[in-house]
C-alpha cells in the first residue's frame, strides 16, 4: 500500500427493523395474498367508470377556465386534475391517458407556466385524454393514440422546454 492510499473500513450498520421484529418475520399467507389479489380483480370493473369522472372532472374544470382563464383556483385545479389523471392513468390501465395527462400537466404546473399556456392546445390534451377513454385507447400499441401523444409533448416541450 503506499502513502496516499488510505485503508478502506466497510461499516455495516444494525439491522434495526429486523430487531424490532424479533429477527424473523412469519411467512407470507398465499391464501391472503391470493385472496386480496381477487379483491384488485374485482375492482378493475369499477376502474372505467373512476377513470370516466375523473376525466369529467378535468372537462369540468376546463370549460370554467374557458369562461375565467388559467389563473387562480380554477387554473390550479384544472392542473391538480391532470396531475391526478397523470398517476391514475396506468394505475386504471391507461398509461396512454398517463402520457398526455404527464405531458397538460407539465404545461400547466406553475401560474408562470399558465399564464402564457394557449387554450388550443390545453383543450387538445383535454379532448385527447376523453378520446382515448372513449376509444379504449390504452397504451403505444395504437399508433394514432401514440402519434397524439408524442406530437402533444413535442408541442410542450416546444413551449416550456424539456424540464420536467
Amino acid at each position: 500500500m503506499s502513502q496516499r492510499e488510505k485503508p478502506i473500513e466497510i461499516i455495516n450498520p444494525p439491522n434495526m427493523l429486523k430487531a424490532k421484529v424479533g429477527g424473523k418475520l412469519p411467512p407470507a399467507d398465499k391464501a391472503l395474498i391470493e385472496r386480496a389479489e381477487r379483491a384488485v380483480d374485482n375492482l378493475k370493473v369499477e376502474f372505467s367508470d373512476w377513470l370516466g369522472e375523473e376525466v369529467t372532472r378535468l372537462e369540468l374544470y376546463l370549460v370554467e377556465v374557458r369562461k375565467t382563464g388559467l389563473d387562480g383556483e380554477l387554473g390550479e385545479m384544472l392542473f391538480t386534475t391532470a396531475h391526478d389523471l397523470r398517476g391514475l392513468g396506468t394505475t386504471y390501465e391507461f398509461p396512454i391517458i398517463t402520457r398526455m395527462a404527464g405531458s397538460l400537466s407539465k404545461l400547466i404546473d406553475t401560474e408562470e407556466k399558465r399564464a402564457s399556456a394557449p387554450m388550443s392546445l390545453i383543450e387538445a390534451h383535454v379532448g385527447a385524454i376523453r378520446a382515448a377513454v372513449v376509444q379504449n385507447v390504452r397504451d403505444d400499441a395504437d399508433p394514432i393514440g401514440k402519434a397524439l401523444a408524442e406530437e402533444l409533448e413535442k408541442q410542450v416541450v416546444v413551449l416550456v422546454g424539456d424540464a420536467a
